[in-house]
């Protein structure tokens, strides 16, 4: 039987009932450790911004308000390859950029950048880490959530092919966008990849977390598989990965 999915985590996650979200949250993890690195006088950047649908379309009030920076930050800045950046209302500043040029910012430009789902679209991890270390700040900080290369939904995407993506997602997730579904790569997407990559100029700490299910049908029976697979499956193969990526120097 099909359900909502507000319906389906009150079913499973009853103490969502108390601030919208459950325990197995990876975006809870993730925002509430940025906002434990963020001080109001920082500037900031949001790498492959877009058109700010992480915010848009949030329900919860205290993940929305986890997720949006603008105004907790002395600057919140917000770049993507995508022109939709443009109109983007939750950031101060917006710069679009091509992949194949560097950044259009100085050197050390940011105290912090983070990046939410956006390591599975990149095409060149070397030149990508590159540019992310020279616009951050020495001692500064480099956030990202993103898809496990390993993980069973990044496995079964592959194996879909990006081609398929749009018409799969159109039934797992009724409330998608299509213009919110962009092509994979998983190149930046392993504890060992993000080490390969950021290691020479920085620490990084890479660590495999389970969240509640997103891809489910709106159905119950998928739903509560899905939340049994998390729990028994190896953390290898758990589905998303978060990684803090600290530039070597000490922070101003």
């Amino acid at each position: 039987m099909t359900q909502p999915a507000d319906t389906l985590t009150a079913r499973f996650y009853p103490e969502a009932a108390f601030g919208g979200f459950t325990r197995d949250d990876a975006s809870i993890e993730f925002y509430t450790r940025i906002a434990a690195l963020i001080r109001p006088t920082d500037r900031v950047l949001d790498y492959g911004a877009g058109r700010g649908a992480q915010i848009d379309t949030e329900t919860a009030p205290h993940r929305r308000w986890l997720k949006t920076l603008k105004g907790r930050v002395a600057h919140l800045e917000g770049c993507d390859v995508d022109r939709v950046v443009m109109d983007n209302p939750y950031l101060d500043h917006a710069a679009l950029f091509d992949p194949a040029a560097p950044l259009p910012y100085g050197d050390g430009s940011f105290d912090l950048v983070y990046s939410n789902w956006v390591f599975e679209h990149v095409e060149d991890p070397a030149k990508v880490a590159a540019e992310l270390l020279r616009v951050t700040r020495p001692g500064g900080v480099i956030c990202a959530m993103t898809p496990n290369k390993w993980g069973y939904i990044a496995m079964a995407a592959r194996l879909a092919g990006n081609a398929n993506h749009v018409p799969l997602l159109r039934r797992i997730q009724p409330g998608r966008l299509e213009f919110d579904v962009f092509p994979t790569r998983y190149r930046l997407n392993s504890v060992g990849d993000i080490a390969r990559a950021f290691g020479r100029g920085a620490d990084v700490v890479t660590y495999r977390v389970t969240s509640d299910p997103a891809y489910h049908f709106n159905r119950a029976a998928i739903y509560g598989a899905f939340k049994v697979i998390n729990r028994l499956l190896p953390n290898v193969f758990a589905p998303v990965l978060l990684s803090f990526i600290r530039k070597h120097g000490d922070r101003l």
